[in-house]
Formats: C-alpha cells, sequence, structure tokens
C-alpha cells in the first residue's frame, strides 16, 4: 500500500466549520460597524452644513440663508468668484444630497432674506446603512430621531 498524502475530507470539512463559525460571529460585528461610520460621517456632514449656512448668512446677508444644496456648492478655482448661486462652501460630493449612505436635504425659511434653516439626513436603507436620521436648524444643535424625517420638527434628542 502506497502512503497518500495531503488531508482527509473530514479534517477539511472541520477547518470549514471552524471558518464558518468565525464569519458568523464578525460578520455582524462588522455591519454594525460599517451603520456606526455612516452615522459618524452624517453627523459630520450635518455639522458641515450647519458652518455652510452660517457662512453663507455672512457673505451673502441680503439673502439670508441657503435654501438648496447648489446654493451652498459650486467649483470655484482660479478666477471664478463665488456667488449667492454657488457659493462654494459644500464639496461636490454632498451637494449631490448623497453621502456615505444618507441622503440629505436642506430648506430654508422667512422671506429674503431668510431667516431659518433646516438640514435633515435619513439613511438610504433603513437598518443597512444607519439606523438613525440627524437634522438641525439655525441654533446648529445636530438631533436625532430612530424615524425617517421630512424635516427637523419633533426629534428625540440632541447628541452631546
Amino acid at each position: 500500500m502506497r502512503k497518500h498524502k495531503g488531508f482527509s475530507l473530514i479534517e477539511l470539512l472541520i477547518v470549514v466549520a471552524i471558518i464558518l463559525i468565525i464569519a458568523a460571529i464578525a460578520i455582524p460585528n462588522l455591519l454594525r460597524a460599517r451603520i456606526a461610520a455612516n452615522e459618524s460621517s452624517a453627523v459630520a456632514s450635518v455639522r458641515t452644513l450647519n458652518t455652510s449656512q452660517i457662512s453663507y448668512n455672512s457673505a451673502y446677508p441680503t439673502v439670508g440663508f441657503a435654501g438648496t444644496l447648489a446654493s451652498l456648492s459650486g467649483t470655484c478655482t482660479g478666477t471664478v468668484i463665488p456667488t449667492s448661486a454657488t457659493a462654494c462652501l459644500i464639496d461636490s460630493q454632498l451637494a449631490t444630497g448623497t453621502k456615505s449612505g444618507y441622503k440629505f436635504n436642506i430648506a430654508s425659511t422667512g422671506t429674503s432674506p431668510s431667516s431659518n434653516y433646516a438640514v435633515w439626513s435619513n439613511p438610504l436603507t433603513q437598518n443597512t446603512t444607519g439606523v438613525r436620521s440627524f437634522c438641525s436648524v439655525s441654533d446648529a444643535v445636530v438631533r436625532y430621531t430612530t424615524t425617517s424625517m421630512t424635516t427637523c420638527a419633533g426629534t428625540e434628542a440632541a447628541l452631546q
């Protein structure tokens, strides 16, 4: 009888079973970490939009706060001067309204000049890209709720 070198079927099945057990433990943690990263990015983006709104209001006092993401964005390079229509205050990715699994919206209220604004973001897919929705108004406090929102009214709590 010749000696055969290699692994038996039982040994290979045991190794595959161990790998599956490790994957079953690791994948939920990976998904939770991804959701946490998306939520952190959404909060940072809401804060960026708050800062941009304050800068916009200071730069264009006759307009007040911006009513669209397009007004806060723009590509100002070289000799191109920012205007109230394209203020060059946020990046082009955030200007599309979608970033890191979240959808962003902005609105201003009041007659010209706009005296208040609201910024809110909802996960693109609830419980997959994020669990919480975030918003802020002209007080620049970032608030959250676990339900999808269409305005910043009625949020549960403020982030610290």
